[in-house]
């Protein structure tokens, strides 16, 4: 076991990597508030295709943190809920949001000044 917190097999960098996919933090804060079908994940989050959605939410069950709960009947339902482990990122997202609240004008400005003097 190394000690080193950013080799690839470490914790650390496993949650960097969870984080820095954008749709991994914005599907799991669309299920914040209770399960939801695909079509609602989609109407909710906006700008996302159905093989994107779909993607994302297979690799938010490979990591534990989505559950998929199909209902039975015709014509079939599905939801997605988040699990105990999805909701235990919601505090560290919202802790991202806030930051990005605060400091987006700033970023932005500094990729504005970067790309005039590139011109």
């Amino acid at each position: 076991m190394t000690t080193d917190a950013f080799l690839a097999d470490c914790r650390a960098r496993l949650a960097f990597d969870l984080l820095s996919n954008t749709w991994n933090a914005v599907v799991l804060r669309a299920l914040r508030d209770g399960p939801r079908r695909p079509v609602e994940l989609r109407e909710r989050i906006g700008g996302i295709s159905s093989k994107v959605l779909t993607e994302t939410l297979r690799r938010l069950r490979f990591n534990g943190l989505v559950e998929r709960h199909a209902h039975p009947g015709a014509p079939p339902r599905v939801e997605y809920r988040l699990t105990p482990l999805g909701r235990t990122l919601l505090a560290p997202l919202d802790a991202v949001g806030a930051w990005a609240f605060e400091h987006g004008n700033e970023v932005m400005a500094a990729q504005e000044a970067a790309e005039a003097t590139q011109d």
